[in-house]
C-alpha cells in the first residue's frame, strides 16, 4: 500500500469516469497538510481514526464512519492512530445533488466493500459496464447514508472562539456557562445566546461534543478508559463510558477493538 502523492488532482484529471479511489497507508500523528480538490471527496478510514479540521470546524472520523466533503473546501487531515485510509474523489458536476457541506456518515457493510473494490478499478482506462455500475451503486449508496453528529463547529466571535479552543486544548476543564461569561467579559444570559447563534447547539452540548471527539483521539492512541475519563472532565470511567455509549451506542472498549482490527467493524447505527 503506498502513501498519498504529493498532488491529489493529478489522480483524477482527464480521467474517464465521475469517481477514483486510491488506498494510502499514514503512520500516526503524521498529517496531510492543507490543500482542497476541485472534486468532492469520501474521506474512509479502514483501521484508525481521522481528524479533519477546516475552517468551518473539525470533524473526529472513526473506522465505522466516513465524512463526505464538498469541492474546493480547504482542510488538512490529521491521525490519530496508524490510518489505513479508501478515498473517493467524485465529480459533482455529474452528481450535483450530493450535499454542498461537509458532513460524518454512516459507511454499511456495502459501501464499505464497495470503496474497497473501487480502489482496483484502473485508471486512465475505457471503463467497463461493471466499473460504471460500481460508480453509481457508490453514489447511491453515499446518497441513502445516514449522517451522525460528530462535527464540532466552531465559532465566529472572537470572545467564543477564545473559549472553544481552551476546551479543546483542555477537555478536563469542568468550568460551568457562569465562570466562563465571567472570563470573556460578558454575561451569562449572552453566552447561551451567542452559542446557539454560533454554533447551533448549546454550551453544554458543545463541551459534551469537544469531549467526545477527545475521547475518540485518546482511544485511538490506545489509552486506559480512566486516564481518558479524567481527561474529558468526568470524575468516574462509568460516568464517561455513560456518554460515549448514548453517542455511540458501544463501550469505549468495544469501539477501540473496532478501530484496531482489520476486519471490518459492527455496522452502529
Amino acid at each position: 500500500m503506498s502513501t498519498a502523492p504529493t498532488d491529489p488532482h493529478e489522480i483524477f484529471q482527464d480521467q474517464p469516469l465521475p469517481l477514483v479511489a486510491i488506498e494510502s497507508a499514514w503512520p500516526g500523528g503524521s498529517s496531510t497538510g492543507w490543500h482542497s480538490h476541485s472534486w468532492g471527496q469520501l474521506l474512509y478510514a479502514i483501521r484508525g481514526v481521522m481528524v479533519i479540521q477546516a475552517e468551518a470546524g473539525t470533524w473526529v472520523v472513526p473506522s465505522n464512519r466516513a465524512l463526505w466533503m464538498a469541492a474546493g473546501l480547504r482542510h488538512t487531515v490529521k491521525m490519530s492512530g496508524a490510518v489505513d485510509m479508501r478515498t473517493a474523489y467524485i465529480d459533482t458536476q455529474i452528481f450535483p445533488d450530493l450535499p454542498g457541506h461537509p458532513c460524518v456518515i454512516n459507511v454499511s457493510p456495502l459501501l464499505r466493500e464497495l470503496l474497497v473494490e473501487a480502489v482496483r478499478v484502473p485508471r486512465n482506462q475505457p471503463p467497463t459496464a461493471r466499473n460504471q455500475r460500481l460508480v453509481w451503486l457508490i453514489v447511491d449508496e453515499l446518497r441513502a447514508s445516514g449522517t451522525v453528529g460528530l462535527h464540532l463547529p466552531m465559532p465566529g466571535h472572537p470572545h467564543l472562539q477564545r473559549l472553544c479552543q481552551s476546551l479543546i486544548d483542555h477537555p478536563s476543564d469542568r468550568s460551568g456557562a457562569q465562570e466562563w461569561s465571567a472570563r470573556i467579559g460578558v454575561a451569562e444570559r449572552t453566552l447561551h445566546r451567542l452559542f446557539s447563534q454560533e454554533t447551533g447547539m448549546t454550551f453544554a452540548q458543545w463541551r459534551e461534543q469537544a469531549r467526545l471527539l477527545s475521547a475518540l483521539r485518546d482511544i485511538a492512541a490506545g489509552k486506559k478508559g480512566i486516564e481518558i475519563a479524567l481527561n474529558c472532565g468526568y470524575s468516574s470511567q462509568s460516568a464517561f463510558s455513560a456518554m460515549f455509549r448514548r453517542h455511540f451506542g458501544l463501550s469505549p472498549s468495544d469501539f477501540y477493538r473496532q478501530i484496531s482490527s482489520d476486519d471490518p467493524p459492527a455496522h452502529s447505527p
